[in-house]
């Protein structure tokens, strides 16, 4: 009696974990951009699957006083992206689609928010 409950309650839980929906903490796919790196020499960086919907900085240009902002952003990612020119998702800001094609070098940025919606 007591293993076939043991069974009915795992069977029951796994079936709950199989229902649940994925978790919406992260993107699927690649975000890229590019930056003039310490030395003056150009530099690309990828976040792989980021965590959504926090903001994140991009850490090689952070900070205003010691580099100039990223630039040509490639959202590959499954989901919508807002890129801010300052740091912690402020300054003026533009949407990219889910995977676009790569923004201009003119697009410069310094941290971004990943989004599900526009």
């Amino acid at each position: 009696m007591r293993l076939r409950h043991s069974l009915t309650a795992a069977l029951g839980a796994l079936t709950l974990v199989v229902a649940l929906p994925t978790s919406a903490g992260a993107a699927t796919g690649d975000f890229s951009y590019k930056f003039v790196g310490l030395d003056g020499s150009p530099r690309s960086a990828t976040l792989h699957d980021p965590q959504s919907p926090a903001c994140a900085a991009l850490p090689e240009v952070a900070d205003p006083d010691a580099s100039g902002p990223a630039f040509a952003p490639h959202n590959d990612t499954d989901t919508w992206v807002r890129v801010f020119t300052e740091p912690d998702c402020t300054g003026d800001s533009w949407m990219l689609r889910p995977h676009g094609r790569p923004a201009t070098d003119r697009l410069e940025l310094r941290s971004v928010r990943f989004t599900d919606r526009h």
